[in-house]
């Protein structure tokens, strides 16, 4: 469960990884269905223009809960390679499920996490998001871009476009001079780790197929935000045994009417479950 020393010093250089298969067939599978059929999920989903008349889709929450969408951003397979990376405890930051349908998903403008989040009272760039591949994640679906190294930037400027900040594209394209960018195609059960700071977007869903994945955002605990947001300060993650994913999907799966996630201001997580 522990990240290699080689793949942490290409996440120290490039700003990114890719663990293939960090989650089975089995459960991507429950995953999937369960985002796909969850009419809750769906009818939370907020909806942003991408500045050229497509809509960029995604519902998210705070705290993870004790559902099936929480035992995947709680699990120890997953909790423990950030802190690895990150170099420390960290606490769930934010989870969200981007719906990128066929056709008509939208596209991301270049930008840095941290060129949002920094507006949130983190001194610090200490933050690391993790996209898991719900769909199978190609160039023609609209698969995530990054440029390597871009994290050694540090914090670039963004401007508002459309209903997206996008970072400052003079600094963009001279990156994409010196470091070509890298689509990261991914199959369902695949995991992206990426730096705060890493330049990432993506284009628009123009294929027949959907694009849907799972984003989960954590925060090193010794980052604690000096001013309240929209996001959580320090809350202890209560992290999970990785057989609880299987666990939960067989609960909720006889329970139709179980919340997709926990949008309240408190944590919900709780130690163990029954």
């Amino acid at each position: 469960m522990k990240i290699t020393v080689e793949e942490k010093k290409k996440f120290e250089e490039d700003g990114y990884i890719i663990v293939r298969n960090l989650f089975s067939k089995e459960e991507i599978g429950a995953l999937s269905k369960k985002a796909h059929n969850d009419r809750k999920l769906n009818k939370a989903a907020s909806s942003m223009d991408d500045g050229k008349g497509n809509a960029v889709r995604l519902s998210l929450w705070n705290h993870p809960g004790n559902g099936l969408y929480g035992m995947f951003s709680r699990s120890k397979r997953l909790v423990d390679r950030v802190e690895d990376l990150l170099g420390g405890e960290v606490y769930h930051y934010h989870s969200k499920i981007v719906l990128k349908d066929a056709k008509v998903g939208g596209a991301w403008t270049w930008h840095q996490d941290y060129g949002y989040w920094y507006q949130n009272g983190l001194l610090f760039p200490d933050l690391l998001s993790v996209m898991i591949a719900v769909d199978k994640a190609t160039r023609e679906n609209g698969c995530l871009q990054v440029i390597p190294g871009s994290h050694k930037m540090g914090r670039v400027n963004h401007i508002l476009s459309g209903d997206q900040a996008g970072a400052d594209m003079e600094r963009v394209d001279e990156a994409l001079k010196i470091q070509e960018k890298v689509y990261c195609e991914m199959v369902p059960g695949d995991a992206l780790f990426f730096h705060s700071n890493t330049l990432h977007a993506s284009d628009a869903n123009n294929s027949e197929n959907s694009r849907w994945t799972m984003i989960c955002a954590y925060n090193k605990a010794s980052n604690n935000p000096y001013k309240e947001s929209h996001h959580p300060s320090y809350t202890k993650l209560h992290k999970v045994e990785d057989d609880m994913i299987l666990k939960v999907a067989a609960r909720d799966s006889e329970n139709s009417e179980v919340e997709f996630a926990d949008l309240s201001s408190e944590d919900k997580s709780a130690k163990s479950l029954d």
